[in-house]
């Protein structure tokens, strides 16, 4: 099966159209602007590609997914957050955490047309970051894509221990008191999968985004503010 080459139009194959292999890959090319990255993401889709390659679109079968309820903290994760010195923020340094997310050797598909799409959905309030400081200086964070009730995690990064793993938990909680219905993490790795996450099929992931789009999460969710922890 070939897959899509998109145009200059914002529209998109239906996810189930995505190849097997490599898993969820639906289609290539087209730009990174807002609108397209906005009709992208209402659809469970997201980029993922390397800087040399065209753009290149993804929906894979199974989808990694947090549900409200089953985030897992280890002991060894809760002692240290009753010991943390962290201070945790919500969309206080977008494009430093977005930067800081680049430079991890495994984030190195993050480059700069990437970057600046989504520092426009950043200004247009559908991409959020929450950043984690420690002595005033930006130690790890996160950052990614609201579309209505769910949050769609793009990216992390830590520079000292347990950085990402404090800013997911914080906005974790903070995501549910206001209305959050589900994190989209993508593809299961490692370090989601210890918080919690875990596969569902695409087609259950599409239901519950179908549900979330109809949802409002309650004012005051993405101001920029303080977390606890």
């Amino acid at each position: 099966m070939l897959i899509a080459q998109l145009d200059n139009s914002c529209e998109f194959p239906h996810p189930t159209n995505a190849l097997a292999e490599p898993n969820g890959l639906l289609a290539f090319g087209g730009d990174l602007s807002a609108e397209r990255l906005k009709a992208a993401y209402s659809k469970g889709i997201f980029p993922w590609f390397s800087p040399d390659e065209p753009p290149l679109w993804w929906s894979p079968d199974p989808r990694a997914v947090l549900i409200p309820g089953e985030l897992h903290t280890g002991r060894t994760l809760r002692r240290f957050i009753r010991k943390h010195s962290y201070q945790i923020t919500v969309n206080y340094a977008f494009d430093q955490v977005i930067y800081g997310c680049a430079q991890r050797q495994e984030g190195t598909w993050i480059g700069a047309n990437i970057q600046q799409g989504y520092q426009t959905l950043h200004q247009e309030g559908r991409a959020h970051s929450v950043e984690v400081w420690h002595k005033r200086q930006l130690v790890g964070g996160l950052y990614g894509v609201s579309v209505g009730a769910l949050f769609c995690g793009e990216s992390m990064f830590s520079k000292i221990e347990n950085a990402s793993k404090c800013a997911f938990v914080a906005f974790y909680h903070h995501f549910l008191r206001h209305g959050g219905q589900l994190f989209d993490c993508q593809v299961l790795n490692h370090h989601t999968e210890s918080l919690g996450a875990k596969n569902i099929p695409r087609r259950e992931f599409l239901q519950y985004l179908e549900q979330g789009k109809k949802q409002s999460l309650q004012a005051g969710c993405w101001d920029t503010q303080v977390l606890e922890l």
